[in-house]
Parts: structure tokens; C-alpha cells; sequence
């Protein structure tokens, strides 16, 4: 099941009443109110839908299209200074070597969009931890219609069982065998949260007291709350069940996301998924998430 909407628009949303009547008639028994205020926090916030805007496959194909153009001007201009720079072979030079750069850019924004984004995959965990419970994951894509960029919010049919117990089985072993390597893997999986300081009720008073005016005075200042920056572990240490559990649910949207679009890597052999050239989810959090041989994690 796939739900769109114009990104263009920002009046637009998603038909949160088709969705509600599609899932009951795929048996799916969840409070409305709930999975709906989760979405609408995951990815229907203005500055969410900004971010998805101008991570699209339209703005990319934009700034690939404007980086051509400048670079290809600035090395033609380059080139005009020297004795070579009359012949027409030159231009064709200056083509080739435009094209080129431009191919390796878009390769590597490709390579990084295979990546887990923190910003829009890891936002619908919270969907995807009431959801998962009655055989669905979550995941959001972009599609280009004309001129238009169109969100798709994708419902896929998945079992959890078996990718638990398979992962579960994987975390204890490795925390037997390579647990500094297992905490190095997921100690990139965090994100920044703003949080308030909580100042002693002491040192308070007592600074309140050397900051009061001498002479009275009418105004009341309020003070803005003082705040810092705390690094937030998504996946704390547990048992291997909470720890697998979590990490299905993370991992949720990016998988469904490489899913949908192709972006997938090839399945390994090993996996609980027989005669399938895709891996399941547990095998992808496997060979990405837990490799302690690569950083498989976009920037925060």
C-alpha cells in the first residue's frame, strides 16, 4: 500500500481516511489517533518536508545540471588563457572532463542516499515500533511527476520472527566475540538532542542573590532557559532481544526506502530467505549497521 502527496504544496497531506480504511480492510487494528499524530510528527512537519524538498531526485538533478554548467564555463574560461585554447579540440576536452566530474558527483550523492538518514528514515521508528507489531513496516520515498515532486509513504507487508531470533543469535555472538566492535558500530547510530540545564537549587539561590539589582527596580527580565547539546544512543545496552528489536525498528524505513526503489544490496548467502536475490531485513542490518569494517551512517 502506498500513500502520495505534492511536496510542492505545502497544504497538501496525505489521505490519512483512505489509509485508515485500507488497514482495516487488511485486518490491522491500530487507534487512528495515534499512528497519525506519528506521521505527521515523522514527516509531515514543515521543516522535515523542506529538508525532504531539497534532498529530492528533482533538486539533486537541478544542482547536477547547475554544476555542469558553472564547472564546464570555468574550465572553458581556464582553458581560453592558454595557446591551445583556440582549437576546437579544446571544447571537447573541456566537455569530457565536465561530464566526468559531474557523473563522479552524482555517484557519490547515490552512494550516500543508499545510506540510513537520520532525518527522515529514523523519524518513523516511532510508526514503525506500533506497526511492525501487526505485520507492516513503514518506509518514505520521492517521485518525479513533471514538474512536480511527489512524497510516497509505503506500507510493506513484514514478519518479524524469524529476522528477530536470526538477529538476536547475531548480537549475543558478537558480543562474545567482538564487543568493542559491536559498541563501535553502534555507537554512530545517535543523534543530537537539545536538552534543558537543570542548575542546583543551591548554587541557584545563590547565584539568583549576587545577580539582584541593588536598587529595586520594576521590570521583571525573564530569562531564556539555558540548554546544552546531549548525544542520544538509539541503541543502549541490553539484552540481545531488546537490542534486535530496536534496531528492526530503526532500520525499518531505510530498508523499506532501498526496497522500493531498487537501492537494495544483494543478498549473502546464509540468510533465513532462500531462493531470494534480496536480503531481509536482518541481513541487511547485518552486513550494514553491524559490519565493523565500514561506517554505513549519513552524517547527523
Amino acid at each position: 500500500m502506498v500513500l502520495s502527496m505534492d511536496n510542492n504544496c505545502s497544504a497538501t497531506s496525505f489521505d490519512m481516511e483512505l489509509c485508515g480504511e485500507k488497514l482495516k480492510s487488511l485486518g490491522v487494528q491500530v487507534a487512528a489517533d495515534q499512528w497519525r499524530r506519528l506521521i505527521q510528527d515523522a514527516v509531515l512537519k514543515p521543516e522535515v518536508r523542506r529538508y525532504m524538498f531539497y534532498n529530492s531526485r528533482a533538486f539533486q538533478i537541478a544542482v547536477a545540471v547547475v554544476f555542469y554548467m558553472s564547472l564546464w564555463t570555468n574550465i572553458y574560461s581556464t582553458v581560453q588563457l592558454c595557446s591551445f585554447g583556440r582549437y576546437w579540440e579544446a571544447s571537447v576536452l573541456v566537455t569530457l572532463a565536465a561530464v566526468v566530474v559531474t557523473v563522479v558527483v552524482i555517484l557519490i550523492i547515490d552512494r550516500r542516499q543508499r545510506k540510513i538518514n537520520m532525518n527522515t528514515d529514523v523519524r518513523l521508528a516511532a510508526v514503525n515500533e506500533i506497526f511492525i507489531k501487526h505485520g507492516l513496516i513503514l518506509g518514505i520515498t520521492d517521485a518525479l511527476d513533471g514538474p512536480h515532486n511527489i512524497l510516497q509513504l509505503w506500507f510493506v507487508h513484514f514478519s518479524s520472527e524469524r529476522c528477530l531470533q536470526s538477529l538476536s543469535a547475531h548480537i549475543m555472538d558478537l558480543q562474545r566475540t567482538r564487543e568493542s566492535g559491536l559498541r563501535h558500530s553502534l555507537d554512530q547510530l545517535c543523534v543530537v538532542m537539545e536538552a534543558a540545564v537543570q542548575p542546583d537549587p543551591g548554587t541557584e539561590e545563590e547565584a539568583s542573590r549576587e545577580e539582584s539589582p541593588l536598587l529595586s527596580s520594576r521590570v521583571n527580565l525573564n530569562k531564556e532557559p539555558v540548554t546544552c547539546n546531549k548525544l542520544l544512543r538509539l541503541v543502549p545496552e541490553g539484552p540481545p532481544e531488546v537490542m534486535a528489536q530496536q534496531l528492526l525498528v530503526i532500520f525499518s524505513g531505510c530498508y523499506v526506502r532501498l526496497l522500493v526503489t531498487g537501492r537494495l544490496p544483494q543478498a549473502v548467502a546464509g540468510g533465513h530467505l532462500e531462493h531470494s536475490s534480496m536480503p531481509c531485513l536482518c541481513q541487511f542490518i547485518k552486513t550494514t549497521a553491524l559490519n565493523t569494517h565500514q561506517s554505513w551512517f549519513m552524517g547527523r
